[in-house]
């Protein structure tokens, strides 16, 4: 197998590195042991697992970034953050396990919580919010029964509107004047129409909203640290299933991002014909559980080959443009899920040897799957992205499953995941000599031939570089 070169670094680098902690850590005051009711979770905000290093200390500060007064850990790998205490007290000596990183620190134990008051911060260590402008929307008709918590203030700002709903544990601020307004995108209010900024203010600074003209019934809506959570809480199958369905694709398809979409929408755990540590640790729980369990609702797979194929009932399979699925799984190759690869590793004899190993892989990928596989439902990356609600719901009807439209709201709420690339891109060169073009093109070809003779929608067009 093709590996990177120096600049490689282990997939499952702390969660908490790659998801850009900054130090400053979290001054926590423990508040006691507790009972998880997992039918009732009360911390259920943000949730990391790290079987091999987790700590008190990192679980706080991640739970601080995010804006969550409280972290819980629990089977001493557990981390679990909220802004309500749970309900039940605890036996002190019910939180035994130790912490897997830290000798001597209790995470919990089995369902019981060590919780912790994050709110304080070490002296100049400056807490991330992360409130993000989703644009300018017409009022729902009733907004009290829309919105389940509101503030009314002069003076008002973005920042205080975002701090109550933050507490309040919703993920949407909608702010007019002197109006706070906390919720969820619902079917009321579905955040799919935005208006011209004009339309709700004349402002240049958004800080001071208060002092602005504002019509009527239009507000501006930010999006909150605080997660979404009426789609974050999955689980095993209760029984068996009786279909054992395969989520194929070729690595850097963006498998990752389909099982985050389909956990979120079903409520179920995905599995995987791997283990990663990273995924797992990211929340992907079926990681650790045995591929052929059927406990999980399908199973990543980027195996190819009739053996391979036929042990599965149907598959999904999923298509990414191969220029981008190459780079992508050439990042990850160099740099981990959420990196990139260096300038040395683009312009060494790495990429051209990586090219030449796995452009065919892409191809006979999906042509084995057409070939061998039972039952079909192929979906383009791209198509996905960006017709994300009516392709989710194809997905999960294949899947036999049904979804709630304010679950779907949800997901798309929480579309990214954990696993977006951010931070310092590659410089703006063209890594592909025309020579690779060449021979990804011929391949490309192939494909589209393949899935035409099976009735099936062709590539994109986009897949050929202009």
């Amino acid at each position: 197998m093709w590996r990177c070169g120096e600049d490689s670094r282990q997939d499952d680098l702390e969660w908490w590195i790659r998801d850009g902690d900054q130090g400053g850590a979290t001054i926590g005051t423990y508040v006691g042991c507790f009972s998880d009711d997992s039918r009732e979770k009360t911390l259920k905000g943000a949730v990391f697992y790290d079987l091999r290093k987790m700590t008190v200390s990192h679980c706080q500060e991640a739970c601080a970034e995010r804006a969550y007064t409280y972290a819980g850990l629990e089977y001493g790998a557990e981390c679990y953050c909220g802004n309500k205490l749970p309900a039940t007290i605890a036996k002190q000596e019910e939180c035994n396990n130790e912490c897997k990183g830290e000798k001597g620190s209790i995470c919990g134990g089995v369902n019981r919580l060590s919780v912790y008051r994050v709110e304080e911060l070490r002296a100049g260590a400056k807490r991330r919010r992360n409130v993000i402008y989703r644009g300018c929307f017409r009022a729902p008709e009733n907004l009290t029964v829309t919105f389940p918590a509101s503030l009314i203030q002069s003076n008002l700002t973005v920042e205080m509107c975002s701090e109550f709903c933050s507490k309040k544990e919703f993920p949407l601020a909608v702010i007019g004047g002197p109006e706070c307004y906390c919720g969820y995108p619902t079917m009321h209010f579905t955040l799919h129409d935005s208006m011209d900024r004009l339309f709700c203010s004349r402002l240049q600074n958004v800080s001071s909203m208060a002092e602005v003209p504002r019509e009527e019934n239009y507000y501006h809506v930010y999006q909150t640290p605080v997660q979404d959570t009426r789609c974050t809480d999955r689980k095993f199958l209760t029984t068996k299933s009786k279909v054992f369905v395969a989520l194929s694709s070729f690595p850097g398809a963006g498998n990752t991002w389909a099982r985050h979409l389909i956990e979120h929408a079903t409520g179920y755990y995905t599995g995987s014909y791997y283990f990663d540590g990273t995924l797992y640790n990211k929340g992907f729980k079926g990681e650790k559980d045995h591929w052929r369990s059927r406990r999980t609702i399908c199973v990543k797979t980027h195996e190819s080959g009739k053996r391979e194929i036929e042990m599965f009932d149907s598959a999904i399979l999923l298509i990414r443009n191969p220029y981008k699925s190459l780079m992508a799984e050439f990042n990850r190759k160099c740099a981990g899920h959420l990196g990139y690869a260096t300038d040395r590793n683009w312009k060494s004899k790495e990429w051209p040897d990586f090219v030449n190993s796995y452009a065919s892989w892409w191809a006979s990928h999906v042509l084995d799957w057409l070939k061998y596989g039972k039952h079909l439902f192929v979906i383009h990356y791209e198509d996905l992205k960006q017709n994300l609600i009516p392709r989710l719901k194809e997905m999960v009807e294949f899947l036999n499953m049904t979804v709630t439209e304010d679950r779907l709201l949800c997901v798309e709420n929480n579309r990214d995941g954990n696993f977006k690339r951010s931070g310092a891109r590659q410089k703006d060169f063209e890594p592909f000599t025309q020579e690779m073009k060449d021979l990804i093109n011929s391949y490309i070809l192939t494909v589209d031939e393949a899935l035409k003779r099976r009735n099936l929608t062709g590539l994109p067009r986009e897949y050929v570089p202009r």
